[in-house]
């Protein structure tokens, strides 16, 4: 059978949700840019898809969190004459830590991997949309957009950016039959978490942790349905209304007597 010629990009599609939005995607019948810094996870998702589907998988080996990062994933799609219709900002780094304490390079990396880049390839790949009078843009937030809390100080508000970035992109959009939609997940299993400490198969029957691949499909869904937002899960809705309203001495108490801030934990993509 012959490939797709229609295309939708994913950043961070090597692993997690990104993983399933790219294979969402290949079936719904778009061949897929899948860009990351795993080239072995990316190898494996061209060779599943394409074995699967009848799309074209591309994929392009580079870290969003430079200031050039942008401009990269532009080259390459002018290079390959791909205008996508479809763009997933999906990449994402995390780790716990006092501002203070931060390694002065993390930092600028989870800057400029969600802000920066998502802001600059929504520019760009919009322009393209909004001559062609058609395309979707899905830009993937947090529920910490509503946790200012010590140890993702800058994890959430990079996040918050991002929410509120798409809001804003998105009303601009509309007069142009584009679609932005933004996607806020809470905790999903990925590889940030402990599978050895954790019980996994308990956090999900009480939905406190959903698969990637159903947060995944629910983001598709809710982009190709124009939705301005979407969050997967009850408990995550409600957390929008409850998490804001706990006190602040709550969360000071918490901070001085836990010392998960300094644990080390750094999962990126």
């Amino acid at each position: 059978m012959e490939s797709a010629d229609k295309y939708a990009l994913v950043t961070g599609a090597s692993s997690g949700i990104g993983w399933h939005f790219s294979e969402e995607l290949a079936r719904r019948g778009y061949s897929v840019i899948a860009i990351s810094n795993q080239p072995d996870r990316l190898a494996a998702l061209k060779s599943n898809l394409e074995g699967q589907y009848p799309v074209t998988v591309r994929i392009l080996d580079t870290g969003l969190d430079r200031a050039e990062s942008p401009e990269t994933v532009i080259r390459f799609c002018s290079d390959n004459n791909i205008e996508p219709e479809v763009v997933v900002n999906n990449a994402g780094m995390f780790f716990f830590g006092e501002i203070t304490t931060i390694d002065h390079e993390r930092m600028r990396s989870m800057l400029n991997l969600h802000m920066l880049t998502p802001a600059l390839l929504c520019r760009h790949f919009g322009r393209q949309m909004a001559r062609k009078g058609c395309g979707y843009i899905l830009n993937v937030s947090s529920i910490t957009t509503v946790m200012p809390y010590p140890g993702i100080s800058v994890y959430a508000p990079t996040k918050a950016f991002l929410r509120h970035f798409s809001r804003s992109f998105r009303t601009e959009m509309k007069l142009d039959n584009v679609n932005v939609t933004c996607l806020i997940p809470g905790a999903t299993d990925t590889s940030l978490y402990d599978k050895g400490s954790l019980n996994i198969s308990l956090l999900r029957k009480l939905g406190l942790l959903k698969k990637p691949e159903d947060v995944a499909r629910s983001g598709i869904k809710a982009l190709f349905a124009k939705r301005a937002e979407y969050i997967p899960g009850i408990i995550n809705k409600l957390a929008l209304f409850i998490i804001p309203v706990i006190p602040r001495f709550v969360i000071e108490y918490i901070t001085r007597n836990t010392t998960i801030i300094r644990k080390k934990k750094d999962i990126s993509n």
